[in-house]
């Protein structure tokens, strides 16, 4: 049986869920599993990965607040997002989970972890969270991959107060197409999403990446390693132009086992779906029944 379930909170996030019984092999039911999408600022992209797991337990996936179809003005805060995870998996009658964040929505994985460890039942945490200045070698990295004229057009671009339609998709496959191992269909799928993870809420990415930086995971490693589950991983893709050498640091900070994906950068599903798919489904069929 396969379904589909929406919740939304009274003054903004919401979110919906697909995906079948959740029986284990045991007879036991499995937790749900919740994406946690990246960005910030983003709508939920985590499509294809709810498809890889959606016969083994039910998936949830939402909009975070502020972004996609969870309309929401307001100052964003961490806390608050993470307040915003607690409620739905209440709303969802779901008392633990396993999370699956990639990107920002591992670093808000973490810190769900960090302050409701009794609500994960296992994490997963997929090209991210980097930690300490992975952004130098991730700028030049980008830059690497890059033309002189497509960096001077990025730039340009950026500068641009009020963008056009045009605009945004050509800054945003600009800014995406680094993204992937294979260049050229890099530059297709980043093209692709220019167009489907929108609107960017750019004040949403602002602030919490403020927050982030006020208050940052560095300092929160050893705490972070008494509060995770029994059962937690890393992935990452190999050709991501943020640093592995980051996640290898924080995997062995945190006495975590790493999954490398050869051949594949900061979307790992999309450059080896087949590897992703046989590392997910293991770890959700590992994951403790609820």
């Amino acid at each position: 049986m396969h379904w589909t379930r929406t919740a939304a909170l009274p003054d903004g996030a919401g979110g919906g869920g697909s995906g079948g019984n959740g029986a284990g092999e045991d007879g036991g039911r499995r937790p749900p599993v919740v994406l946690l999408h990246g960005g910030p600022g983003l709508p939920d992209y985590l499509g294809d990965v709810a498809g890889m797991v959606a016969d083994l337990a039910p998936v949830y996936r939402y909009d975070q607040r502020g972004a996609g179809r969870s309309v929401w003005q307001g100052r964003h805060a961490l806390a608050r997002h993470v307040g915003d995870l607690t409620e739905l998996l209440d709303a969802w009658d779901a008392p633990r989970a396993v999370l699956v964040g990639h990107s920002y929505g591992a670093e808000l994985a973490a810190r769900f972890c960090l302050a409701h460890p009794d609500r994960v039942a296992a994490v997963l945490l997929m090209c991210g969270p980097f930690l300490g200045d992975w952004h130098t070698g991730y700028r030049a990295e980008r830059e690497r991959r890059m033309t002189v004229a497509q960096r001077e057009r990025l730039r340009v671009l950026k500068e641009v107060p009020r963008r056009s339609e045009d605009q945004e998709v050509e800054l945003l496959t600009l800014a995406w197409f680094t993204d992937h191992s294979d260049a050229g269909r890099g530059r297709q799928w980043a093209a692709r999403d220019a167009r489907r993870r929108r609107p960017v809420n750019w004040r949403m990415n602002r602030e919490l990446g403020a927050a982030g930086r006020a208050d940052p995971l560095d300092g929160l490693v050893d705490e972070l390693r008494e509060r995770l589950p029994a059962r937690a991983e890393l992935l990452g893709g190999c050709d991501d132009p943020r640093p592995l050498s980051a996640l290898e640091d924080l995997a062995r900070s945190l006495g975590l086992r790493l999954t490398r994906v050869e051949g594949a950068g900061h979307e790992p599903w999309l450059e080896r779906p087949d590897v992703v798919r046989v590392c997910l489904r293991r770890f959700v069929r590992d994951a403790p029944l609820a």
